[in-house]
């Protein structure tokens, strides 16, 4: 137990040293490229090597990737993920894929994680108020027409049994409104990665993320969101 609190202890500081490391790493970059990358991208970029470093580091963590050639570095996507923990943000940088985050509001407040996720320019959205999902939907679609990629976790909330909730309609709306392909994501295990209530790693975990091939959707037509949603998350089920 002494050995184990010892290592828990040792990945928890080395990750916030890292990710203190990550935010000032991506202010350097936002500052100094500020006229050159309005998109953020290089600031973005930097989560890649803070990701590899934070899976590196934990040797609780078995990592297994696939799919990977799904992706298309030249096309713009509706990108959508199952959620089971805050570990998902980390596991899906292995993509090393450039997009926007569609996160919760208090996300951003959290000290030097939620600096860096404002640095990069990620969309906030305020649970319960219409007019925040209404500007959340606004900025996104912006986004997606500047060429930049846009993630969901379509759930809202985190699974804490393992299980995927309902999928909520925004991100297959949008995708169909502005006809552009949805990469689907599965993760799987990162629910598992620590004892429920506790901060100790004790045993080693299997943590898995699959990319599945695109859907396009310029077939479907606006009213068909409902369908190209449940063909989504039946995929992400399957996977």
């Amino acid at each position: 137990m002494i050995k184990q609190g010892l290592v828990s202890s040792i990945i928890w500081a080395a990750g916030i040293a890292l990710t203190i490391l990550l935010y000032f790493a991506m202010l350097f970059f936002s500052v100094a490229l500020f006229p050159f990358d309005k998109k953020r991208k290089v600031a973005h970029a930097q989560c890649f090597w803070w990701a590899d470093a934070l899976i590196a580091l934990n040797p609780y963590w078995q990592l297994r990737v696939s799919g990977f050639e799904n992706i298309d570095r030249k096309k713009t996507y509706v990108i959508v993920a199952n959620h089971q923990s805050l570990a998902d943000i980390i596991i899906v940088y292995k993509t090393k894929m450039q997009f926007k985050w569609v996160a919760k509001e208090s996300l951003f407040k959290v000290p030097f994680v939620g600096w860096s996720m404002s640095l990069a320019k990620h969309v906030k959205l305020k649970r319960g108020d219409f007019s925040s999902i209404k500007k959340v939907y606004k900025e996104a679609a912006k986004w997606l027409r500047s060429g930049m990629s846009v993630l969901f976790f379509p759930e809202g909330t985190r699974s804490t049994t393992g299980d995927m909730k309902d999928f909520q309609n925004g991100a297959f709306k949008l995708a169909i409104k502005e006809r552009v392909p949805i990469l689907p994501i599965s993760i799987r295990g990162t629910g598992n990665i620590m004892p429920k209530g506790g901060r100790l790693f004790n045993t080693k975990m299997p943590v898995s993320i699959k990319v599945l091939p695109e859907i396009d959707t310029t077939t479907f037509q606006a009213a068909d969101f409902a369908r190209l949603r449940d063909l989504v998350r039946a995929m992400l089920e399957a996977a």
